[in-house]
């Protein structure tokens, strides 16, 4: 579903080479841990799966598709198939739980008949129904983070990309948003979820791609990060 080929991503004003000739290819279906120090090309991977940058050399497809040929509208469009979840939930702050989900369906264009049950929806699946007219302020870091899982996942993506979503949490609620990755992941969605968390890799066995100093240097299973 996901093919990098020979991509590398430089920094022109930072002088930064982000990543180097890296090659991947993720399955649809498949969960995929990246993993690799600060520095090490993850986000910036991740950015490239999200369009949000082009690679210097090499391409980046999707479902065949090369990534730098969508332009205008259509860039919008595949970006609704794709869910993003940040370390920091990013959510509206003047905007209640279920304004910030209600949102994206709008953005989305899902007929409004539709918001009411797949907000009660997706809030009973990260456990938050009592809290959908909280503004992000009244919530803890955990129920943010989940909040911000629930906005990823309303949209129903295909790709669901993680960028450190549990740096931020401790061991308890880190675990628990992972679960929230797993249901997705048993739902039949791609994820690729970047962290450096050990427990949670060793918590959900899967494929584990590494990455350091830009370059892909290990793509193992089961779950073990030991370069």
């Amino acid at each position: 579903m996901i093919h990098l080929h020979r991509v590398s991503l430089h920094y022109p004003r930072t002088k930064t080479l982000a990543l180097y000739e890296v090659n991947l290819e993720i399955k649809r279906g498949e969960f995929v841990f990246l993993v690799g120090p600060s520095g090490a090309g993850k986000s910036s991977l991740l950015n490239l799966v999200l369009r949000r940058y082009h690679p210097t050399r090499g391409a980046v497809y999707v479902e065949g598709v090369n990534l730098r040929k969508l332009r205008g509208h259509r860039v919008a469009l595949y970006r609704r198939r794709v869910g993003v979840v940040f370390q920091d939930h990013r959510l509206l702050p003047r905007r209640t739980v279920e304004e910030n989900l209600a949102f994206v369906l709008r953005v989305r264009g899902v007929p409004r008949r539709e918001w009411p049950e797949r907000i009660a929806r997706v809030l009973r699946t990260v456990g938050l129904s009592h809290k959908k007219r909280a503004f992000p302020e009244a919530l803890s870091v955990g129920e943010a983070q989940r909040v911000a899982v629930a906005r990823a996942l309303i949209g129903e993506p295909q790709i669901l990309l993680a960028d450190e979503p549990t740096g931020n949490l401790d061991r308890d609620n880190a675990l628990a948003v992972l679960e929230l990755f797993k249901l997705a992941h048993a739902k039949g969605t791609t994820v690729v979820f970047a962290t450096h968390a050990r427990e949670l890799v060793e918590a959900y066995p899967q494929r584990v791609v590494a990455l350091k100093a830009g370059q892909l240097v290990a793509d193992r299973r089961p779950g073990r990060m030991e370069a």
